[in-house]
């Protein structure tokens, strides 16, 4: 057994009892690990030695460690004042992150709320999204003019395909022509063919006077002269089939916006509804008493057409099985476009640009002499040419003053402020915005798509596309220099 040797005690302390040595030693280790560490303590040099079990010494409590100063006791003045900053700046990130994410989360709950409340007004017709601020003047040399030796008389209607990708056009030269809208190249051309063939050749024979594509850019179909309504597969312009049934010129042609219902207007005063999907014909609507000049539908069972010389605007609802009858302008209606799925604009002969909604049998507002008066004849010019940016408060009109003009609504379609004019030589056969808006497609001609009362020999049959938007007209300028480089 191990054991411990102490110097010897005095006498009297001999005389103590093993019970009282173990009190007094205890005590002593229990002063001294209060005081001083064990190994600095100095020995009596007057105790014998004696021997201690090593059982009682376990039961002795340990000597304690000298205390240790913190990080923080040690650091001087300068160090605890920049420790203080870098706590002060991560608390303040925190606060930053805290609150970016808050306004994050509101902003897609806005964003959210938004967007249910646009597609509910869009259903009921009242959507109006205020586009036309942000369209700029765009600069001369950035309208990109598009031509070619197949085009040989004037653009009477064109298409842009639910991408923006593709340009459509149709002429009075019975040419049916795809265009690409990245590079302003032709990619495509269906020639047309002599009157009389129309049994053998593969396209049209006569004058194209409309078109129109599906939504999910699966059909193409064009209206000429000639009774016939050709649908085609817009990728190859391969011919799927024609539909036949019309007695007069087919004038209008829309696809309900989302089917495959397609609706045409012809100069027989009939609206017929097929079924592009299974090839069939559904209904002939009747009601107008005069050769229809114009259609349009949206995503609704309806369609909006205008009756030309009966000064007559109908629309057809499906399935109510009903028609109303709007009147207002004092001379033939040759063109129609909805705004959205309760408003529409129209221009006529008599010079109006006129703003309908379906709560008011008469026009919301109109502009007289909306392209000035012809100083031969001391009348109105007429006005060929609408379209309207769906869901928007903007509007563009064409005649043969030498510009297209745009028109802003005002809410609550009240009113119509002129916006500005941009250049374009000849008869404005045909008006088409750009899903966004940032583009416009006008189709120009020397004479007017329904006839050939007069003949402009300044004008050019051709396609103008104007950059709308800052962010077009820079994309045009770019490659107008990629084409000027290569």
């Amino acid at each position: 057994m191990p054991f411990f040797i102490r110097k010897k005690t005095t006498s009297k302390s001999k005389t103590k009892s093993k019970k009282d040595k173990k009190k007094v030693i205890s005590k002593r280790v229990r002063t001294a690990a209060a005081e001083v560490p064990a190994a600095k303590r100095a020995r009596p040099a007057d105790e014998d030695d004696e021997e201690i079990d090593s059982d009682e010494f376990e039961d002795e409590p340990a000597p304690a460690d000298e205390p240790e100063l913190s990080e923080t006791e040690l650091e001087t003045a300068q160090e605890k004042r920049l420790r203080l900053a870098k706590l002060y700046l991560e608390e303040i990130k925190r606060q930053e992150a805290g609150r970016e994410e808050a306004e994050e989360v509101d902003r897609a709950g806005r964003s959210v709320a938004d967007r249910l409340r646009d597609e509910v007004l869009e259903r009921a017709g009242r959507l109006q999204r205020p586009l036309a601020d942000s369209c700029v003047q765009p600069a001369a040399e950035l309208v990109r003019r598009l031509r070619c030796r197949q085009l040989q008389l004037p653009v009477t209607c064109a298409v842009l395909a639910p991408d923006d990708k593709f340009l459509y056009t149709g002429s009075k030269d019975c040419s049916l022509i795809k265009w690409c809208m990245e590079t302003y190249k032709r990619l495509q051309v269906v020639p047309g063919g002599r009157k009389g063939t129309e049994n053998t050749h593969i396209g049209h024979t006569t004058h194209i006077l409309c078109m129109a594509i599906s939504t999910d850019n699966k059909y193409l179909v064009s209206g000429d002269l000639s009774h016939l309504i050709q649908l085609w597969e817009p990728a190859s312009l391969t011919r799927l089939h024609v539909f036949r049934g019309h007695r007069g010129a087919v004038t209008g042609l829309a696809f309900q916006r989302g089917t495959h219902q397609l609706f045409s207007a012809a100069a027989d005063r009939m609206v017929k509804v097929w079924s592009v999907h299974d090839r069939s014909y559904i209904e002939s609507l009747f009601g107008h008493q005069d050769a229809i000049t114009g259609l349009d539908a949206l995503s609704r069972e309806r369609a909006v057409s205008c009756g030309g010389r009966d000064t007559s605007c109908r629309v057809w609802k499906l399935v109510e099985e009903s028609q109303l009858v709007f009147t207002g302008h004092r001379d033939s209606i040759d063109c129609i476009r909805l705004i959205n799925e309760e408003h529409w604009v129209t221009g006529g002969q008599d010079g109006m640009v006129c703003l309908w909604g379906v709560s008011k049998k008469k026009p919301l507002c109109c502009v007289p002499r909306a392209h000035g008066v012809d100083p031969q004849s001391r009348l109105p010019r007429w006005v060929s040419a609408v379209s309207a940016l769906t869901n928007s408060d903007l509007v563009a009109s064409g005649s043969w003053d030498g510009h297209v003009r745009l028109w802003r609504c005002a809410a609550g379609f009240t009113a119509l402020t002129a916006l500005m004019a941009l250049p374009a030589a000849g008869f404005v056969n045909s008006l088409t915005f750009s899903g966004s808006g940032d583009r416009l497609v006008a189709g120009c001609g020397q004479e007017h798509r329904l006839g050939r009362w007069w003949r402009l020999r300044e004008g050019s049959n051709l396609l103008l596309v104007y950059p709308l938007t800052a962010a077009a007209a820079q994309q045009q300028h770019t490659d107008s220099s990629d084409d000027d480089g290569s």
